[in-house]
């Protein structure tokens, strides 16, 4: 190969790289001016798009496990109702093929469909709005390079009212601010970066913020946690108590980057989201995400009064721990690193609500396995074998046990996390 030509090649394929990292602009036709379309033949934009599509967690919503890419179908639980992700592969009848890159970026930053419709915030504008017009047309640019499928979808099939969509001029009123995300020049590269990723395009305050009455955002208690499709995702706030506050950086990078580190393990919509989208994003990227929520304010409430050792339900607890759990996790609760879960100072076994430890005590969990962390060690179900009593009991005791305080776990809450999963099954 002559000298000059390998040189070129090499130069294009380290610009590339750079390009989707986000740190140079590349390409004949790209540009940041409003309205002004980025060149859809361009190598470097396509594959900074796959890159974000990836980033933005897209088939989470729009792709059925095992189904063709991108072709929508799948259900997504709200409050109100059931949302169904569309079909954005280019198909031009039954996908986003015919639109333009101007109906494209209105639907993503705006939540406006043909016509000026309106969309459900289940597809996550009020997040994406942050996202720069250059980032949305490298996705748009990337999935017009995806396998056109016909798949006519019928998103919207929430009961009434909830389905007339021009009510949402009124949701949009009380809770969608429309904006690009703009850095804080007193903050660095880093945080900015990790700041436009998990406010914007990352969108983690869907799961991870509570809700109001009306599906809105509290933003009084943002990244605290909330409860959705019978988990609870917890606090990412700083908080020592039931946050990240007892992760360094480097925990919560190895966390998203395998869905492990020496204390914990994703499982539920969690490990779905670290296998689909995190662990596939640069270790420059997840690292700016836990700076930004290292410098996140958890709340300064007081911890609760620990559950007393002599109370019934913790010498019950104590008992089942110790014949069921301590085989894995050890009668100090530490678990083994990278493999099984420590429960002794665990901010998820702290959480204001036990939800999510109801439910994998009852159902059994399989963590995510990784390229990082390929093993997915399991955890067994205990419904068959502990009633709703026991289960609370345990629960307890681990919540007030090595150091930890934490409310109680009633025998009626876990019955209604029983009854809302025999309800799932019975769908």
């Amino acid at each position: 190969m002559p000298e000059d030509v390998a040189l070129r090649i090499a130069r294009i394929a380290v610009t590339s790289l750079l390009a989707v990292s986000g740190l140079v602009a590349v390409g004949r036709a790209q540009t940041d001016v409003q309205g002004t379309s980025l060149d859809p033949q361009n190598f470097v934009q396509i594959e900074r798009g796959r890159y974000l599509a990836v980033a933005g967690d897209c088939a989470s919503c729009h792709t059925v496990p095992g189904g063709p890419p991108f072709a929508g179908g799948r259900s997504i639980e709200t409050p109100f109702g059931v949302v169904v992700g569309a079909n954005i592969t280019p198909d031009r009848e039954t996908g986003i093929g015919a639109w333009s890159d101007e109906l494209f970026v209105s639907a993503l930053r705006e939540g406006k469909g043909h016509g000026g419709s309106l969309l459900y915030p289940a597809m996550p504008y009020p997040y994406y709005t942050k996202v720069t017009e250059r980032d949305a047309l490298a996705i748009r640019a990337f999935l017009n390079t995806v396998q056109p499928v016909r798949n006519r979808v019928v998103s919207n099939q929430l009961p009434f009212p909830f389905d007339v969509r021009e009510e949402m001029k009124v949701w949009n009123a009380l809770y969608f601010k429309s904006g690009e995300f703009k850095p804080d020049a007193a903050k660095s590269a880093e945080w900015n970066r990790g700041a436009y990723l998990v406010e914007g395009l990352g969108h983690c305050g869907a799961c991870h913020t509570p809700k109001t009455t009306l599906g809105g955002d509290d933003l009084k208690q943002a990244f605290e946690g909330y409860a959705l499709q019978g988990w609870f995702a917890p606090n990412i706030t700083n908080d020592n108590e039931r946050g990240l506050g007892g992760w360094s950086v480097a925990d919560i990078v190895s966390y998203l980057k395998t869905g492990h580190n020496a204390v914990g393990a994703a499982t539920g919509i969690m490990a779905e989201e670290i296998s689909l989208s995190s662990s596939h994003m640069t270790d420059a990227d997840l690292t700016a995400i836990a700076t930004y929520l290292k410098d996140l304010p958890g709340q300064t409430n007081s911890r609760p009064e620990a559950v007393s050792a002599s109370d019934p339900a913790m010498v019950a607890g104590g008992a089942i721990y110790a014949d069921e759990c301590s085989a894995c996790h050890g009668m100090d609760g530490k678990g083994i690193p990278f493999l099984f879960p420590s429960l002794a100072g665990s901010p998820n076994v702290r959480s204001t609500d036990p939800t999510s430890l109801v439910r994998v005590l009852m159902e059994g969990a399989r963590s995510v396995a990784t390229a990082g962390e390929p093993t997915s060690p399991g955890m067994p179900s205990f419904a068959w074998k502990l009633n709703d009593a026991e289960i609370a009991a345990v629960l307890t005791y681990v919540r007030n046990s090595w150091g930890s305080s934490a409310a109680a776990v009633t025998a009626d809450q876990v019955k209604s996390v029983r009854a809302a999963m025999l309800g799932s099954v019975n769908r």
